[in-house]
């Protein structure tokens, strides 16, 4: 895990980015600067149970992709669920908690992580480890409102304008922070790289 000191502000950011894009660092732009966070982690997994794994990239790869794109020296790529040999969020916040007591950290998600959020083994449970910044990505500004996530926890959502005092807020607490997105996703860019491929070069 990076190096953190106690009283410092960190958002986790985790994901298979397979690939990374602009999308995610504009994510991951906007969480420090909405949050005031000292860093954030940009959590490269080593696959996501809930996805199939045939078109997983290496996770070599995937890091080396995510650090050319990270947005500023206070981003720290790492990939250490690898090294704990877990791949369920619930499990891995658990760990970080215990490693980095007195460290104020707060879990990033792309809105459109939202809908399938109660999927997740033990979502409750990570809703009340750490406080939750949900950042606006296309097509899901409105949707968010629906989902089991925001209706269980509707009691502990943050006012916006309130943003910056998450990290220092004891979960659950989540708030939805609207701003600049980007239409880019990952799965757009794999189907366009597959159609590349098919394609007769002339």
């Amino acid at each position: 895990m990076p190096h953190v000191e106690k009283g410092m502000a960190v958002g986790l950011f985790g994901g298979s980015f397979n690939p990374p894009h602009q999308g995610h660092a504009l994510v991951a732009e906007t969480a420090l600067r909405r949050l005031g966070l000292d860093q954030l982690w940009w959590m490269v997994t080593p696959g996501n149970p809930l996805k199939d794994h045939k078109q997983l990239a290496p996770l070599a790869e995937r890091i080396r992709m995510s650090e050319a794109i990270a947005p500023g020296p206070r981003i720290k790529v790492t990939a250490f669920e690898k090294r704990l040999g877990q791949s369920y969020t619930a499990k891995t916040l658990e760990r970080v908690q215990a490693l980095n007591r007195g460290v104020n950290f707060v879990w990033i998600m792309g809105a459109d992580n939202l809908a399938t959020f109660h999927k997740w083994q033990n979502w409750r449970k990570i809703a009340c480890t750490f406080p939750i910044a949900v950042i606006d990505r296309p097509g899901s500004t409105l949707a968010y409102l629906s989902s089991r996530m925001a209706k269980t926890f509707d009691y502990a959502r943050v006012d916006e304008e309130d943003a910056m005092t998450l990290p220092g807020r004891r979960a659950p607490a989540w708030t939805f922070i609207h701003g600049p997105r980007s239409a880019l996703s990952s799965t757009a860019l794999r189907t366009r790289t597959d159609l590349d491929k098919t394609i007769p070069q002339k």
